[in-house]
């Protein structure tokens, strides 16, 4: 089967501009796919590409991010964000779409979908953390610290440990056996590729994060009217959560989310998908 080709644009908003990757071709509406933090969309070709064959799909790098202009205010939160995801969808000239979100992805896409309701056919949260209060606070403390760029290039060895450690340790700053994933840490090539996205938004990448980490999910999930499903994949480190975000979702449908690190993996959670949307 030959692969789907992925291409890259820039789509202009108030801010500046907004980068994208999109593939695929029409016949189905189409989707929209908002990547998770930190970094950009890049991670999500693989997906991209197998859902491309049923999909034209957009995967905008959002506002502050990878190669994304940054918010014009550094008093960031998810419903400015998700206001920049729909006018970047309306300068692409999508009217009615479905909507995929992963982690702070999700969260855009939970706000989005209560903005513009009848704009969203229907949508697919992966991995959503509720995190109790302690954790909360903690997390917003620790995870995502404002950098700067010094005359000594700190914050390129700052970057490459904060990428390399997301992988290895949840959260990363617990370096400690009791926090160590379980997962792996990746190739080499795709470590240097996430670090390099951070760097270049590494002024602002911790503005969405932070928004992300204060959302108050258990607040705004109940208000979600389109139909959605929820899900996490195997070593997903918001995967304890699924059943308590799903719950909070009238009709909310649980997905059973697969291992996309094998090809049968990512065409059986490419079909999940389909299905679901298509429905």
């Amino acid at each position: 089967m030959s692969e789907v080709n992925v291409e890259r644009g820039f789509v202009d908003v108030a801010e500046g501009q907004i980068h994208y990757r999109t593939c695929g071709a029409g016949g189905n509406p189409t989707l929209i796919m908002v990547h998770g933090s930190p970094g950009g969309a890049r991670p999500l070709i693989p997906l991209m590409q197998e859902l491309g064959r049923t999909f034209k799909i957009y995967a905008p790098d959002t506002l502050g991010n990878a190669d994304s202009s940054p918010a014009a205010t550094d008093q960031v939160d998810i419903a400015l964000l998700a206001d920049g995801l729909l006018r970047a969808i309306d300068g692409l000239g999508v009217d009615k779409f479905y909507l995929w979100g992963t982690h702070t992805g999700g969260n855009l896409s939970i706000e989005a979908s209560i903005a513009a309701p009848d704009r969203v056919l229907r949508m697919i949260l992966d991995g959503v953390g509720l995190y109790p209060p302690d954790e909360q606070a903690a997390m917003l403390a620790n995870h995502a610290p404002a950098i700067s760029p010094d005359d000594q290039g700190s914050q390129f060895n700052w970057a490459w440990h904060f990428t390399r450690d997301s992988h290895a340790f949840w959260p990363w700053w617990r370096r400690t056996a009791a926090a160590a994933r379980q997962s792996g840490i990746g190739s080499d090539e795709a470590l240097h590729l996430q670090t390099m996205d951070v760097l270049k938004s590494i002024r602002t990448y911790h503005l969405s994060y932070r928004a992300s980490l204060a959302y108050a999910k258990r607040e705004r999930l109940p208000l979600i009217t389109v139909p959605t499903m929820v899900g996490a994949g195997p070593g997903d480190v918001l995967g304890e959560y699924t059943k308590e975000a799903a719950a909070l979702v009238s009709g909310c449908v649980l997905g059973e989310i697969g291992d996309i690190s094998t090809d049968e993996g990512l065409r059986n959670v490419a079909k999940t998908y389909t299905d679901f949307l298509l429905a």
